[in-house]
């Protein structure tokens, strides 16, 4: 390793996406509350190092709305030498379920639109596949595009969160392609706004800043500033964090040697432990149980079907291409996931678009126009009878009750020494709540006084940010971890040797 000893190096990404014809107001609501604060940021503040993926589809709709400012703010920090862009799939395909020929296209066609706006800054090292989503074939074909890396989710590591080694490099196994792994705990404790300061950052990382590891971050930019308002603060205090080296992902290929050969999990950025050991890993996109999901899939691969059947030289098929490209946008999927994404509007927008698509082709056999417009009305009769019913409450109360167990549960009510992570997470608790009350600071006080009534009534899957997380930024690693010893310790000196005996 070249880089000094007590510098930590910190690589963030960006992913900037809009659909390919978003409606002007809210384009002009992600513009004033995300967009424009991030890229001036950008454009004018010399710490800056970033790793940005921003679709093509987003450029286009930039120009068309008068945002050109934009790209000139993204094109400077390009030329600085600050930001580096990523390739991608320009409409957001989900590519782990396209063709070869249809992901190559993506990729193609998101590097000319890439060029045109951004000109020479736009030299990608790197590839970002839509929602991190994996499968083994996207190594070979972003090799063969020319990327030397891609970026995924950690989980693809091994298929368990944890284990990716941050001193290291990794190589794919049988190709001429790196590939880094997004830190799942600090990405998502920074997009989750658990943290929002830059003391509570440095809390979050205190461990890691003793190492000489690297740190791989990746968020959605819209995050910051549009779907958390006031978030962005904390993206421009990362730019200034003292103790901390800001790096694009590709500055990391010449400082660290070491490499480990590897084959990638299937998986997505969403993917859990859970769902890649069943076999689900692509669940938000294509749910087994999911009929509108199996029914939209049939109905794209019909379309794309008929599309690509047209001959290129007829006069209609670059406009019909164009609207086939668009409409493989994979949104419409995830908002009829209803685990717990659910839109109907959209559901019906991609439905109709795919519907549209084939339309447009002349002379289009009826036989086949009747079969896509069955599928239309199933994806959209479906998914209104699904909100009729309360379906859709109960998936989502299913998913979540998945997701989001009780801590109650997941500790004191194992028994044994889990019993005593629970007592200890109350004590720490009842102490910051004296604490808060005799400074003054009685809103915080009533804080923990809440978030202890909260953990006995197993109501804290309901919070956004949990109680254990906010504890753990308030008082120091150590302590909690020692805490937690002690408590556990003394529960196990209690506790029987089979499961029906002491708190089981």
């Amino acid at each position: 390793m070249r880089h000094q000893k007590h510098q930590f190096l910190w690589a963030n990404f960006l992913h900037f996406y809009q659909p390919a014809e978003q409606q002007p107001d809210i384009l002009a609501a992600v513009v004033a509350q995300s967009y424009r604060p991030i890229f001036e940021r950008i454009k004018n503040d010399r710490q800056v190092r970033l790793t940005i993926n921003i679709t093509g589809s987003l450029l286009e709709l930039f120009d068309k709305h008068g945002y050109r400012d934009l790209i000139d703010a993204l094109r400077r920090g390009a030329q600085e030498q600050r930001v580096e862009f990523t390739g991608s799939a320009k409409y957001h395909a989900f590519l782990p379920f396209l063709e070869e020929q249809e992901v190559v296209r993506q990729i193609r066609m998101n590097n000319e639109t890439n060029r045109y706006y951004l000109g020479k800054t736009y030299v990608p090292r790197g590839f970002f596949p839509p929602e991190m989503a994996y499968k083994p074939a996207l190594a070979r074909i972003a090799a063969a595009e020319g990327f030397e890396w891609i970026i995924l989710d950690e989980i693809a590591c091994t298929g368990v969160p944890g284990e990716v080694d941050y001193t290291k490099i990794y190589q794919i196994k049988g190709v001429p392609l790196k590939v880094f792994f997004r830190e799942r705990r600090l990405s998502n404790l920074i997009m989750s706004a658990v943290v929002r300061t830059r003391a509570s950052l440095l809390e979050a990382m205190r461990e890691d800043l003793k190492t000489n590891r690297y740190l791989v971050t990746a968020m959605d930019g819209e995050t910051f500033g549009h779907h958390r308002p006031g978030l962005e603060k904390i993206l421009f205090q990362i730019f200034h964090t003292p103790g901390i080296r800001l790096l694009r992902i590709s500055d990391l290929l010449d400082r660290y040697q070491e490499t480990v050969t590897i084959e990638p999990v299937q998986s997505t950025w969403a993917s859990s432990e859970r769902d890649i050991l069943r076999g689900i890993q692509f669940l938000s996109w294509s749910d087994p149980e999911n009929t509108i999901h199996r029914w939209q899939w049939r109905l794209q691969r019909l379309v794309l079907k008929a599309v690509q059947a047209m001959k290129p030289s007829g006069a209609s098929f670059q406009r019909v291409r164009k609207k086939m490209d668009i409409a493989l946008a994979s949104d419409h999927f995830w908002w009829a996931s209803a685990k717990p994404w659910w839109s109907i509007e959209m559901i019906e927008d991609g439905a109709y678009r795919l519907l549209d698509t084939l339309r447009a082709i002349p002379a289009i056999d009826k036989r086949r126009l009747d079969e896509a417009l069955g599928y239309y009305e199933k994806i959209v009769s479906t998914g209104f009878d699904w909100q009729r019913t309360g379906k859709i409450r109960s998936m989502m109360a299913e998913q979540n009750a998945i997701l989001r167990i009780p801590f109650k549960e997941r500790t004191a009510e194992k028994g044994g020494g889990e019993r005593g992570v629970y007592v200890a997470f109350l004590r720490m608790m009842k102490h910051l709540e004296r604490s808060a009350a005799k400074t003054g600071e009685y809103e915080k006080a009533i804080l923990w006084r809440d978030s202890m009534l909260k953990l006995e009534k197993k109501l804290d899957i309901y919070d956004a940010i949990n109680a254990i997380d906010l504890l753990r930024l308030e008082i120091p690693y150590e302590k909690v971890e020692a805490t937690i010893e002690r408590y556990k310790n003394r529960y196990r000196s209690i506790r029987g040797g089979q499961p029906e005996q002491r708190g089981s």
